[in-house]
């Protein structure tokens, strides 16, 4: 696995010992703490605290001749993230600034990486003048920027529309190219947001791109994408969905931002190989909202608020899409009212929550459940969301968190309470079952039980 490199700083790293910025001694330990945390030596440096963030860069632009650019309170011009898909800004960290005449200006946190450079002349098809900015600026634009720019549009409901909706009538406009792409994505969204639908997906047919919603568990077939727009449809929802759109031959995750009339949904993008190409799957999370817009009884709020802390699981169940990960973020923006460390560990972050370390596991890299579940503890955190835990290690790794005085949220599948209490029954349970502090249960949109130790250990007994 190739630790995650910076080709200018590679290249000049020996002049920070000869210019006498740090001792080779002090080299060597940033270039061992690199190749362990597979972060790029200018960023050990930085986050050893050995160099300050600026310095280092005004010493790159004093060796280089290259100016360098504070992004803090700089505006890139829009006009110009045509020219740099929003998937080539964060693999390269990249951004471009503005341009004039045949030159296009780009902030860089490499600009000795002539890969990057190669790639952006060709799409952009003008020359590059390349500026220095720090890597995290450089990061916080592009998601600040282009999430404007690169997601889907401004969704809005008509009353009028209703069920009449249909988005093959924007499949069917006698329009062409990528911004037609973008509108059929769009309306496909449109018509799951109107007809209430959390998961659709998209699969791979003779005749083209099928798209599939699912709701109450039930397939509902709602119509094809034509084979001859496969390619670019696809292409299209994984660029958007932060996904690299020239690999299919293996599963990718994502997520993809969308706005329904000013309000920010998420949906989470799975690519999967299939024989026949390419099956993605979208899930679509709504906004969290504050607990007790959602848990209106006194006697539950209290059995939640012991619960968040008293060192014990807090589990929330439901079927499938009844809103389990709704009221475990619902959980963490409570829990955050507190000064206390609150971790999770997650597939992806459906939202980001203040006061929260949120973490994504990266099965590309081999950060998975296993091996975040060996580190956290390193962090001290008080409060641990794990999402989907379904193996006998982690269910005994929840146990150790236990009698380490951790309070632990996580979700388990259950389509009603006899079928949990089947579930719990089986002896790997056995436990897991004895640690429960509050089970939040999830019957319905309008009907959600909340039940203490005491009372659930006599259901489960």
């Amino acid at each position: 696995m190739e630790t995650i490199t910076n080709k200018t700083l590679e290249k000049l790293k020996y002049e920070l010992v000869r210019d006498g910025v740090v001792s080779y001694e002090t080299l060597e330990k940033a270039e061992e703490l690199a190749n362990v945390q597979r972060i790029n030596i200018g960023q050990a440096l930085i986050n050893s605290g050995i160099i300050p963030e600026e310095k280092l860069l005004k010493f790159l632009e004093s060796k280089l001749h290259i100016p360098y650019v504070n992004l803090e309170d700089y505006m890139p011009d829009p006009k110009c993230f045509k020219f740099v898909s929003f998937s080539d800004a964060r693999r390269y960290k990249i951004i471009p600034l503005f341009k004039i005449e045949d030159v296009l200006t780009v902030a860089m946190s490499d600009p000795l990486d002539l890969f990057a450079i190669d790639k952006i002349i060709e799409a952009a098809e003008c020359s590059i003048e390349p500026v220095i900015s720090s890597e995290s600026s450089i990061l916080k634009k592009i998601d600040e920027y282009y999430k404007v720019a690169d997601t889907v549009d401004d969704i809005t409901l008509s009353t009028e529309e209703g069920e009449d909706f249909d988005w093959t009538d924007e499949l069917h406009k006698d329009e062409a190219g990528e911004e037609h792409i973008q509108h059929v994505i769009r309306a496909i969204l449109k018509q799951a947001i109107i007809e209430d639908v959390h998961e659709l997906n998209l699969e791979q047919v003779e005749e083209g791109l099928k798209v599939v919603f699912k709701q109450n568990g039930e397939i509902y077939d709602k119509g094809t994408i034509p084979a001859i727009l496969n390619s670019a449809f696809v292409s299209k929802l994984k660029t958007l969905s932060n996904l690299d759109a020239s690999v299919c031959e293996i599963p990718q995750l994502g997520k993809l931002c969308f706005k329904v009339e000013n309000t920010m949904l998420i949906a989470s993008v799975s690519s999967f190989p299939t024989i026949m190409g390419e099956r993605i799957s979208l899930k679509i999370y709504k906004p969290p909202q504050k607990l007790d817009k959602i848990i209106t009884d006194e006697k539950a709020k209290t059995v939640i608020s012991h619960a968040l802390h008293t060192p014990g699981i807090v589990l929330v169940c439901g079927s499938p899409l009844s809103g389990k990960t709704h009221i475990i973020y619902s959980l963490l923006m409570e829990a955050a009212r507190d000064n206390k460390n609150i971790m999770t560990i997650e597939s992806i972050a459906k939202y980001e929550l203040e006061g929260v370390n949120q973490c994504e596991l990266n099965e590309n890299i081999g950060f998975n459940m296993d091996k975040a579940l060996r580190y956290i503890e390193f962090q001290s955190p008080d409060t641990i969301y794990l999402e989907g835990v379904k193996t006998r290690d982690a269910f005994e790794f929840m146990s150790e968190l236990f009698y380490n005085d951790k309070i632990i949220l996580t979700e388990f599948m259950a389509n009603n309470m006899t079928d949990l209490r089947q579930k719990l029954a089986y002896d790997d349970f056995q436990s897991f079952k004895s640690l429960i502090s509050c089970l939040i249960f999830i019957h319905s949109k309008d009907s959600i039980e909340v039940f203490d130790k005491a009372t659930l250990q006599k259901y489960l007994a």
